[in-house]
């Protein structure tokens, strides 16, 4: 007679096998949702443009405001922070999804936007960042000169990239 696996006994492997990884982990001083050389993740980002700026979104569900800190520095919006791990005593962990720890996010903004006007606020675990757009910009044709000095060509004021 053959021996017939129940799911029970396959899921019994699992959990021992997911046992042994969490017996291991703690061995070398690491929680779950921790690394060994604990990188920073990416938060989800949604950018959305509208005529006076920019939003952008940012899904940080359980993070603290004290543990936000959005920098602006030559063009590059930065928001880094850490979502604390919400558990300090567990026997076992049957499944992590979430990520804890550091995050880190940076966005390049074009040039047409009032970096100190920036404003945040967050609203259901949704950081929502404002960047406010500058006047519209016009670019200058530069005047070409001939040798002696006199204008090759008249200046004039490009509106459009026209």
């Amino acid at each position: 007679m053959t021996a017939m696996t129940t799911m029970t006994d396959v899921f019994d492997d699992i959990r021992g096998a997911q046992d042994d990884l969490v017996r291991i982990t703690r061995a070398h001083g690491l929680r779950a949702g921790r690394t060994a050389t604990t990188r920073a993740w990416p938060p989800a980002v949604d950018i959305f443009e509208r005529q006076d700026g920019y939003l952008v979104d940012v899904e940080l569900p359980g993070v603290r405001l004290e543990d936000i800190e959005i920098t602006v520095e030559d063009g590059l919006l930065t928001i880094q922070g850490e979502r604390p791990f919400p558990h300090d005593q567990i026997d076992k962990a049957h499944r992590v999804e979430r990520r804890f720890g550091p995050f880190s996010r940076s966005i390049t903004l074009p040039s047409h936007v009032k970096a100190d006007s920036i404003d945040a606020s967050v609203e259901d675990g949704v950081l929502m960042v404002s960047v406010p757009k500058t006047t519209e910009v016009q670019a200058k044709r530069i005047v070409v000169r001939p040798g002696n000095g006199q204008a090759a060509v008249a200046a004039s004021v490009v509106k459009n990239g026209s």
